[in-house]
């Protein structure tokens, strides 16, 4: 796959913020949260893909035409992110999509096994296994965390002062499965988030 092209600009072209692009598996959940870190400065286009395109490496391959004609002109900044879970993705599947990306320029934000892991860890360090989705959420609505969590619930107030903690979490359990040579993209480090590098990423321009 080409890289995706960027946009010819003449001479007057104007100075203006970065946009981070995230291409999402569609999810309301992710478009609801990511939403919330929009601000003058960070400008985020979220473009949900097709759910025949929910394959990690389908995604991946399919930035260029989900991104359209939105303009993208990574020399002022701009970025592209692939957010998705690990879903029924087998582990050659994360691999193209991690070797795609990597070839192209994206960045990844991947969870295992659900993107609400990510919300999790902002009550709980999570090392344990987790089966799928499911078992994600039944521990997020204990007693003390979100209990009465929906989809299409706007938590990021709710999570917000806990996020600090949740990204040292998330981090700690990255530098275990480096520490242990194991790689992030597969079934098996399960539970794992990078979620934490696009949220460090999103505060890092929300002022500037």
């Amino acid at each position: 796959m080409s890289r995706v092209k960027e946009i010819n600009r003449s001479s007057k072209h104007r100075k203006r913020n970065p946009v981070v692009y995230l291409i999402c598996e569609g999810n309301e959940t992710e478009i609801r949260y990511f939403k919330r870190f929009r601000t003058r400065y960070c400008h985020i286009d979220i473009l949900p893909i097709p759910s025949q395109y929910k394959a990690a490496d389908k995604l991946v391959q399919k930035v260029s035409s989900t991104l359209g004609s939105n303009p993208y002109y990574p020399d002022e900044g701009d970025q592209i992110w692939c957010v998705f879970d690990r879903d029924e993705n087998t582990d050659e599947m994360l691999k193209r999509a991690e070797t795609l990306a990597g070839k192209n320029g994206y960045h990844i934000a991947y969870s295992n096994p659900a993107f609400e892991l990510w919300f999790l860890l902002h009550f709980v360090n999570q090392t344990t296994e987790l089966t799928d989705c499911n078992a994600v959420i039944r521990q997020l609505k204990q007693k003390g965390r979100l209990e009465n969590y929906k989809k299409s619930q706007d938590i990021y107030s709710i999570l917000l002062e806990k996020q600090p903690e949740a990204i040292k979490r998330s981090e700690n359990r990255i530098a275990e499965l480096h520490s242990k040579n194991l790689e992030i993209l597969v079934r098996k480090s399960n539970p794992v988030t990078t979620v934490s590098e696009l949220v460090k990423y999103l505060n890092q321009h929300r002022g500037s």
